[in-house]
């Protein structure tokens, strides 16, 4: 028998029809939806006269346009409103189940999807926005997907795709003290850059993915489409299976069992052969912090600014040559769906606990999901953010899109926990910086770019 690796099983089985030069019909077995690219989907496909043929294998949530400011209940303008109220007209229309605001499942897609067990292993999972690789973090084939494709998947529940290749990145060594899935990852888009996974599906393997816990998982696939990847993907193991136990829309009983004994068929066999392969080694790396604007500008805490990006330079206020650690900050931003679950904020709060944030910085704490603020809030998180003078938010996508009222001020200087650092993604001339949560907590107390090893207890 021919060794298979994860991505092929998973292609493989969700075949319909081949349609040739390398060009297949795909079942999808699983659709979100958001508001932003939702509704103008629901619209195209009411325009056409046509009905959503599968309308129990899309569930919803709102989370781009909403606003995040304490205590909002809608967006944050009446276009926002609108939006928001076509797309629950249009769901119950069709029979979907959208996750409103106020409500246990509301919060950020690729949050909410694993949160929920709607994302499962051996699934396709497809979404109207570029970040769904996160969901391959349980063994999912998940990608992002454009208006008319999110059409095509209301009106036929499959995807016409041309099939990628595959890679294999393996992370080797066990990461020091103060460097996290997001700096993992970082580092390898920075050593291979946004063009390194064009093509390609990837599976993360290693030491030091195996041992991260499912949201740092999350975090490594979240990144994937960053490098060019089609989709990111982790093997699903024992943590994955006990994360998934039990969620909402997990299998439940005997179902569970032959869910349970398919999954694990599912890792990529002894001796599969990959179209490329890379290593990283991780015991070498130092908490990561980009300085340019895109993710592959991206240096440990302890190095100097490069030089080989001058337009970058200009637009992002550095000079080349100086140690990127001392750059001073006037907002931080810790959300997202790279970086907003719950493990992430105890991760901030550990560093904010019994400290302030430096008076001349504005630092907002945006939970991912509704369930996660009132998690955090069980905890007390939510306390020690405020003590610190951290703003405690409502669940969305917030600073980290920019087209929700939340946004930084021209030629601010923001450390994010989010994935892209483009022109004008956190608003116009915004200077962003990308970061794990530790570090931007940090960056908060110290007013500027700081290395988080030196706010250890």
């Amino acid at each position: 028998m021919t060794s298979a690796t994860m991505f092929d099983k998973i292609w493989d089985q969700h075949v319909v029809d081949d349609l040739g030069n390398g060009v297949q019909l795909l079942h999808v077995d699983r659709h979100l939806m958001h508001e932003l690219s939702g509704q103008r989907g629901q619209l195209e496909i009411k325009s056409r006269g046509i009905r959503v043929r599968n309308p129990e294998l899309t569930i919803g949530s709102v989370d781009h346009v909403v606003s995040t400011a304490p205590g909002a209940k809608g967006g944050n303008a009446p276009w926002a409103d609108k939006m928001i109220e076509s797309y629950r007209v249009e769901s119950r229309a069709a029979g979907v189940k959208i996750y409103d605001i106020g409500q246990d499942g509301q919060g950020i897609v690729h949050v909410v999807g694993p949160e929920l067990g709607f994302t499962l292993p051996g699934t396709t999972l497809l979404c109207g926005d570029s970040h769904t690789c996160t969901h391959g973090a349980l063994g999912a084939l998940a990608w992002g997907i454009g208006t008319s494709e999110l059409t095509h998947v209301l009106a036929t529940q499959t995807i016409v795709q041309q099939r990628p290749k595959t890679m294999r990145v393996d992370f080797r060594g066990t990461p020091a003290r103060g460097v996290t899935a997001k700096d993992l990852i970082l580092a390898l888009i920075g050593k291979f850059g946004t063009a390194g996974g064009v093509g390609y599906a990837v599976e993360y393997a290693g030491e030091a993915i195996r041992s991260l816990e499912m949201e740092g998982r999350l975090t490594v696939c979240n990144l994937s489409i960053e490098m060019g990847a089609k989709t990111g993907m982790v093997a699903p193991d024992q943590k994955t299976y006990d994360y998934l136990k039990g969620r909402r829309h997990a299998p439940k009983g005997a179902l569970w069992d032959q869910a349970l004994a398919h999954w694990k068929t599912l890792p990529s066999d002894a001796g599969a052969k990959f179209d490329k392969e890379h290593v990283l080694d991780c015991s070498s790396l130092a908490p990561q912090i980009t300085w340019g604007t895109s993710p592959e500008d991206v240096i440990g805490v302890d190095g100097r600014v490069p030089g080989n990006k001058p337009e970058a330079l200009a637009y992002m206020g550095l000079v080349a040559g100086d140690q990127i650690a001392g750059t001073k900050v006037d907002r931080v931003f810790i959300g997202s769906c790279t970086n907003s679950r719950l493990p992430d904020l105890r991760a901030a709060a550990a560093i904010a606990r019994g400290r302030k944030v430096a008076k001349h910085v504005k630092a907002w704490v945006v939970p991912g999901s509704w369930r996660i603020k009132q998690d955090a809030e069980a905890e007390g998180l939510h306390q020690v953010f405020l003590d610190a003078g951290f703003e405690w938010r409502e669940a969305g996508c917030s600073m980290c899109v920019a087209v929700n009222g939340d946004y930084v001020e021209p030629e601010a200087r923001c450390v994010s926990t989010s994935n892209r650092n483009f022109v004008g993604r956190q608003g116009p001339k915004a200077r962003t910086h990308l970061a794990s949560p530790a570090m931007a907590a940090a960056a908060a107390l110290a007013g500027e770019i700081t290395d988080v090893r030196s706010f250890s207890r």
